[in-house]
């Protein structure tokens, strides 16, 4: 699945509402699309915008205005929140814990896991846990080993957590946020769990004016690869 049009900011992550209806994160414009991947609405945003998470209404975003994967920190994190329904601004709440930069979150069980930046050779990732009011509850220490700029998406499915990374990682980690397995599989544009085995992840690809489009692909679990594209 396609989605209409290119942005000048590469794919971040993606999520589906109650409606099916798809929001695409490209990092500089929030895009609302049908199945089909045509456009119903599209705003421009501030970068950098993350990947997102849908609940009860409302679209939740991972945002960074500072830097990334600095090891003094210097970021400037933030959940902004829209309504699903017209991609209005609804909400802003700092998450300054996480200190390498926000860059992605999901939802569940009465919990945001925000994730993001890493610097080089740091052998773990950090999971920063708060509750739906954003007060801040924890942070935890993953024994991922190291991935390049730590955790670009964010789902919880199959009763599991799953991390995307690039340089073509996938993390899979149980409700206690204990390691199950690391895979290498390339989905660091964003994974979503659609129910029963299955799951949509995102790619991308830049043209010659470095103008970026995004797509879905079907997938499913996979011992050995932790997913693996369906036709």
């Amino acid at each position: 699945m396609q989605c209409e049009g290119r942005y000048p900011g590469h794919l971040q992550g993606f999520c589906i509402d109650d409606e099916e209806h798809i929001f695409w994160s490209f990092t500089t414009n929030l895009v609302k699309t049908d199945l089909d991947g045509k456009i119903i609405d599209k705003i421009p945003v501030v970068s950098h915008h993350g990947d997102c998470c849908y609940v009860d209404g409302k679209v939740y975003v991972a945002v960074n205005k500072g830097q990334f994967n600095n090891p003094e920190g210097k970021s400037d994190n933030w959940v902004y929140v829209y309504d699903a329904a017209t991609l209005k601004e609804v909400a802003e709440h700092e998450v300054q814990e996480v200190f390498h930069g926000a860059g992605g979150m999901a939802y569940h069980d009465g919990k945001f896991l925000v994730v993001g930046g890493l610097p080089t050779d740091v052998p773990v990732n950090y999971l920063y846990e708060y509750d739906r009011d954003f007060n801040f509850v924890k942070k935890h220490e993953l024994e991922s080993g190291w991935t390049l700029l730590g955790i670009q998406g964010a789902d919880h499915a199959e009763d599991h957590w799953w991390f995307a990374c690039y340089g073509g990682q996938l993390l899979k980690v149980d409700n206690d946020l204990k390691m199950v397995g690391r895979y290498d599989f390339e989905c660091g544009y964003g994974l979503l769990g659609l129910g029963n085995g299955q799951f949509y992840i995102a790619r991308g690809s830049r043209n010659d004016a470095r103008m970026y489009e995004g797509h879905l692909l079907h997938a499913i679990p996979d011992e050995k690869t932790g997913l693996k594209i369906v036709e």
